[in-house]
């Protein structure tokens, strides 16, 4: 018998629970996994465009589905962009809870054009900005703009999925994290 692990996203983006899916199921194999996503807000930005602000959308999502659902582990991702001294980039803040514990991870950081970040910086969406680059629609629930700027090579879910297992680090092994 197999047991099951119960999973809830806070978002319903299929991108973000297919990633969850993906993370858990590689790191679970013999156990079922059940992943949902429910709307959680971010009590941020709809475009976050600060590495902090990213950060707090994440844990604002995920406090909110511990708050208001019943689940093994609970799981927030929010898509930012910053300036940075290198130059402007995309980035998500992972945050996870199971049972007190919470851990926090980031994905990696995808440079993105000037253009793009001036027209994030007028009040665009990056996914908006995106769709009118390279004539795609909804492009933030498929390869995202990592999937078009990287010529598919990697997307958006294969990102999400990769720092979902990082950031499960302190969560798969807790005695080597204790404060």
């Amino acid at each position: 018998m197999t047991d099951t692990i119960k999973v809830i996203v806070g978002s319903t983006n299929p991108v973000k629970v297919g990633a969850a899916q993906a993370a858990f199921t590689t790191l679970f194999p013999t156990s079922s996994i059940e992943c949902h996503g429910v709307d959680a807000p971010s009590a941020v930005a709809d475009q976050p465009m600060t590495d902090a602000e990213t950060k707090l959308g994440a844990i604002n999502r995920v406090k909110f589905c511990q708050t208001n659902h019943q689940a093994d582990y609970y799981i927030a991702m929010e898509g930012g962009v910053d300036l940075f001294e290198h130059g402007p980039a995309t980035f998500a803040y992972i945050a996870i809870a199971h049972q007190s514990q919470v851990t926090l991870g980031r994905g990696a950081q995808l440079p993105l054009p000037m253009q793009v970040y001036q027209a994030l910086t007028q009040g665009q969406e990056l996914g908006h900005v995106m769709d009118s680059m390279f004539n795609t629609v909804n492009i933030k629930q498929k390869g995202g703009a990592i999937g078009l700027l990287t010529n598919g090579n990697e997307t958006r879910q294969s990102n999400y999925t990769q720092a979902i297992i990082l950031a499960m680090a302190p969560m798969l092994h807790p005695n080597l994290y204790l404060n």
